[in-house]
């Protein structure tokens, strides 16, 4: 290595090495739907422009703890409506929002189990009706499923057979541990880390009664990294960062 190359090495380690001592990271909550494309994102942003990015996988009552407290952070990540909520209670969050991405519904069966037809809302409904357990979360896709299922008339008809956990990880692992003919729903992006786990997912709701929620970006008032925050969140739209996010189920 000549000595102009070694030199450009040696200043270059340096900087990474500065970089992460003086803890100059941007700091991401990430809801858990986005969060799996989101690090994704940030790696590749590392490598084309040495900015560290920590990404942080957070619920619901992550986020309002967070907000409620002087937790530092950068860039919210999270649904529309609890941007919006975070922008209106707390002082936290600036009001600048950005748009990431949306997250359909899917419909999911354990691996090896018969895929039923749910081509149309009728062939959905008529699957549901004959499945021997309904599983979907507590949860905003959970309500979403649960307002079709009203919307078709089959509430009180499937209530005695549905199972309601609390999160995704939850309703994944009731389908794989099923032993009969169950169906589940869940947002495909949540859906797509377990597919090679034992879940298969049937495919997205039918166009009629798709549902979406979506996800926006929003810095930090007290953010000390303002200006890099704004980059990544920039980063966040670019058609890259888009196939990588497409990539995890996120439109």
């Amino acid at each position: 290595m000549n000595r102009a190359r070694l030199f450009a090495f040696l200043l270059s380690a340096y900087l990474a090495g500065s970089l992460t001592a003086s803890g100059a990271e941007i700091k991401i909550l990430s809801a858990v739907p986005l969060a799996p494309g989101v690090e994704q994102i940030a790696a590749q942003y590392k490598i084309e422009t040495g900015q560290v990015v920590q990404v942080q996988s957070v619920t619901t009552g992550d986020i309002n703890r967070i907000l409620s407290s002087s937790e530092p952070f950068d860039i919210l990540i999270t649904t529309t409506a609890l941007v919006d909520q975070a922008a209106k209670d707390t002082k936290a969050v600036a009001t600048s929002k950005t748009m990431v991405g949306r997250v359909g519904i899917g419909v999911i069966i354990r691996t090896g189990a018969v895929a039923p037809n749910i081509s149309t809302p009728d062939a959905l409904k008529q699957a549901v009706l004959a499945a021997d357990a309904v599983i979907y979360n507590t949860a905003g896709s959970g309500q979403s499923v649960q307002k079709m299922f009203e919307d078709m008339g089959i509430s009180a008809q499937i209530q005695s057979k549905a199972n309601r956990p609390a999160n995704a990880a939850q309703t994944m692992d009731r389908i794989i541990q099923g032993k009969g003919n169950e169906i589940g729903f869940g947002l495909i992006s949540e859906i797509r880390p377990y597919e090679t786990k034992g879940v298969r997912m049937v495919g997205p709701l039918p166009v009629p009664v798709q549902t979406y929620i979506n996800y926006e970006a929003i810095l930090s008032a007290g953010s000390k990294r303002a200006d890099d925050a704004t980059g990544f969140i920039r980063y966040l739209v670019t058609p890259a960062a888009k196939k990588v996010l497409v990539s995890t189920g996120v439109d």
